[in-house]
């Protein structure tokens, strides 16, 4: 049963550091709710994210941060403040859930799959932006921002309520963005 317990706390720290990489604070702020109403454990060092006064602070931050990603040009800069902030984030959401896991492996899983989640997807909603920018003169940015909305409330609910689904869909959305890449790079070289 405690090998179980391990995956299921990776898979969710995965689900959530990767949501972070969409939005920084909102997946951060469904982990304060849920830990707060009972629905989700955190490790010890990491109570504090079940306070009111942080769950305020997370709200606070994530309606500026939807708000923002909706102003052209605001989204864009945002994206290079969000780069790292994302990383960040991501280690700290990952080892905030994964609580029966030694210190060492806690935190290097934490900082490799959980900041690389995050990087990872933020990498690529910042791509998508960029080409969506370059493509439409930002019109069509809006778009890209209620897609990242979505996906990063989808992907930390989904990971709290079942991580290893949010890991499948996750393992997935990865796996279907390099085919797309891979697609567009070799019509580029047929193009040439």
């Amino acid at each position: 049963m405690a090998t179980l317990d391990v995956l299921l706390s990776v898979a969710l720290g995965i689900g959530l550091a990767a949501a972070v990489g969409m939005r920084v604070f909102l997946p951060l702020l469904v982990m304060s709710v849920a830990a707060w109403s009972g629905h989700l454990t955190l490790a010890p060092n990491f109570q504090w994210l079940a306070t009111p006064p942080a769950m305020l602070t997370l709200a606070v931050a994530a309606l500026l941060e939807i708000t923002a990603y909706y102003v052209p040009g605001l989204d864009n800069l945002l994206d290079t403040i969000a780069t790292p902030t994302a990383l960040i984030a991501g280690t700290v959401a990952a080892a905030a859930v994964m609580t029966d896991l030694p210190p060492l492996v806690k935190w290097t899983a934490a900082i490799i799959a959980g900041g690389g989640a995050a990087g990872l997807t933020q990498s690529v909603t910042t791509l998508l932006r960029a080409k969506s920018t370059l493509g439409t003169g930002g019109i069509g940015n809006p778009i890209i921002a209620t897609g990242e909305l979505t996906g990063a409330l989808g992907l930390s609910l989904l990971a709290i309520v079942m991580p290893i689904a949010a890991l499948v869909a996750l393992i997935l959305f990865f796996w279907l963005v390099f085919r797309l890449v891979r697609r567009l790079k070799r019509r580029r070289q047929a193009a040439d």
